[in-house]
């Protein structure tokens, strides 16, 4: 290890993108690919909306310029979108959105904003999005887990001893997905009413990356609750997971806070506009949801009855499963369900193996008919 770099460096893990991506793909893989590892839309922007998108670049965006570091058109499109998608009786103002290279970003600049200098640590439910540990502990934050039940809820006894024992340094953020990533279930009444009576020196962070395909949303408790933050992303049902556009909602002093830690232009022109022009044609690009979860719910419907498979119902864009396998070892357990993760790459299928189990994007009718297809093939071979 090179002398300069911190002692830890050789410990972290980073977070390593599945081999999907266009350009990106493995040679030995079949040219057509169908790529359910990240759960993006199945579905590009239109052509319409990418020659309005080339126009903009021709005629708008100067690129010997910087972008608008202060995102405030897009900030208040942003604010008037979330005001009309809760409803709510307050209209979020601009001065509580704060704009990000992806949601990545925020969950960084939320940590810098809370936990350095030895002030805090972290609380995570495992399994959840690995990014928030990941993270903080590039930061040097102490990363404090706890697990979940049968169904994945948080073991809230666990969670709140946690929180009474760790004092060195104390926890000061709790982050939650509503829905969970990797398993797709929403927060439950009980977890809701835990959060609601933590202390209001912890901030709660509640990821709603899937709040299209859920529309479940705590957008309009945070007028009473200024330690609790929301992040959403345009990346999954806007479909600009190429321009990695973030965004959270909070407490106009909170956001102040983070705009004082995130880089100066952040988000580069392109995706600015992207994100203006997506937002502008909501009513469009969301219309392909109900069609997809009617998908989602055939694949539940399919899987569900299968003999060897544990699947498990989500109000998110994916599907979480484990294979039954009987009273094997856990070695032959993760040495099956890899074969079977292998089988389907191989095959043109890829899909995520995480938590002892799969996540599976939904995707388009004929990807979702060939998942279908590949997995009862691999699973009546073995």
């Amino acid at each position: 290890m090179l002398p300069y770099l911190r002692s830890d460096l050789a410990q972290l893990v980073a977070y390593t993108p599945h081999p999907g991506g266009a350009g990106h793909a493995p040679t030995e893989m079949p040219q057509l690919l169908d790529r359910l590892d990240t759960n993006e839309s199945p579905v590009d922007l239109s052509e319409e909306l990418k020659q309005k998108l080339s126009w903009l670049v021709q005629q708008e965006i100067e690129s010997n310029r910087y972008p608008d570091g202060s995102h405030a058109q897009l900030k208040g499109a942003i604010a008037k979108y979330v005001t009309e998608s809760a409803p709510l009786t307050t209209p979020i103002a601009p001065e509580q959105i704060s704009v990000s290279n992806g949601s990545d970003e925020l969950i960084r600049s939320i940590l810098i904003a809370t936990c350095l200098s030895g002030e805090g640590s972290i609380l995570v439910a495992q399994p959840t999005f690995s990014m928030y540990g990941i993270t903080a502990k590039t930061l040097g934050i102490p990363v404090v887990t706890v697990g979940r039940s049968p169904d994945f809820e948080i073991n809230l006894p666990a969670a709140q001893a946690a929180i009474a024992q760790t004092q060195n340094p104390p926890i000061r953020v709790v982050f939650v997905v509503h829905p969970n990533s990797p398993t797709g279930n929403a927060l439950t009444e009980a977890e809701l009413a835990w959060l609601r009576n933590l202390p209001e020196q912890i901030l709660v962070v509640v990821d709603e990356a899937y709040f299209e395909f859920s529309q479940t949303t705590v957008v309009a408790e945070l007028a009473q609750r200024p330690n609790w933050v929301v992040l959403r992303t345009l990346s999954k049902a806007f479909r600009l997971a190429g321009h990695r556009v973030g965004y959270a909602i909070a407490h106009p002093e909170l956001i102040a806070a983070l705009e004082k830690v995130r880089l100066p232009y952040n988000l580069p022109s392109l995706s600015q506009a992207a994100a203006e022009l997506a937002i502008a044609h909501r009513d469009t690009l969301l219309s392909s949801i109900p069609a997809l979860l009617a998908e989602r719910d055939q694949l539940l419907s399919i899987w569900s009855s299968h003999p060897r498979l544990q699947v498990w119902s989500s109000t998110a864009n994916f599907i979480f499963l484990r294979l039954k396998l009987g009273d094997v070892s856990p070695e032959q357990a993760e040495a099956t369900l890899e074969e079977v993760f292998q089988q389907l790459r191989s095959q043109g299928t890829l899909i995520r193996k995480i938590s002892g189990g799969l996540r599976i994007t939904v995707g388009t009718p004929s990807e979702n008919q060939r998942t279908v297809e590949r997995l009862q093939g691999i699973l009546d071979s073995l």
